[in-house]
């Protein structure tokens, strides 16, 4: 995040897409079509509409989230994408896979970055946090769990509070 803020004009920006990506584990295709009508900035909340036939849901909004929000809105009025290019059109898939990988370089990652490893780390992130598989699921926006036990088959610490001696 700190790396896609120095790359180029549209720092924050960029630095607003890498969190909201991992934040609420968005594949690029919905953040691409993410629009200003999901946001609700006044209560803190955001319209999570899945593709590929998972279930949509509502995520609250953190103080980061809802700074990096409020500065782009302040940055590109009057669009209904919320994340656009300098011509106020919504931001290609193959433009974020490149700005994530950018920034990837930029902060000096070994391996190549790619924006889909920002939901798995959401998902990774939430089971070393000890949050329920079912309740991952649903922020996934998972229609079969198969596809989220992945993250907790990989987290010992969910057999740490087992027993208490």
């Amino acid at each position: 995040i700190s790396a896609a803020k120095k790359i180029g004009r549209h720092g924050i920006r960029d630095a607003a897409i890498i969190l909201l990506m991992f934040r609420h584990g968005l594949r690029t295709a919905e953040l691409v079509a993410l629009k200003w009508s999901q946001v609700d900035l006044s209560e803190g909340y955001i319209e999570i509409h899945r593709v590929k036939h998972g279930h949509d849901s509502i995520h609250p909004l953190r103080a980061p989230e809802l700074r990096a929000l409020r500065q782009i809105q302040r940055e590109y009025p009057e669009t209904q994408y919320v994340f656009v290019s300098e011509r106020k059109a919504p931001l290609s898939t193959r433009s974020i896979r490149h700005l994530v990988a950018r920034a990837g370089l930029l902060a000096g990652l070994a391996a190549p970055v790619h924006p889909h490893q920002l939901r798995h780390a959401c998902g990774y992130y939430l089971a070393a946090k000890g949050h329920d598989t079912r309740a991952i699921q649903d922020y996934l926006g998972h229609k079969n769990i198969h596809h989220t036990v992945r993250y907790t088959q990989m987290s010992p610490q969910r057999f740490e509070s087992f027993w208490k001696d």
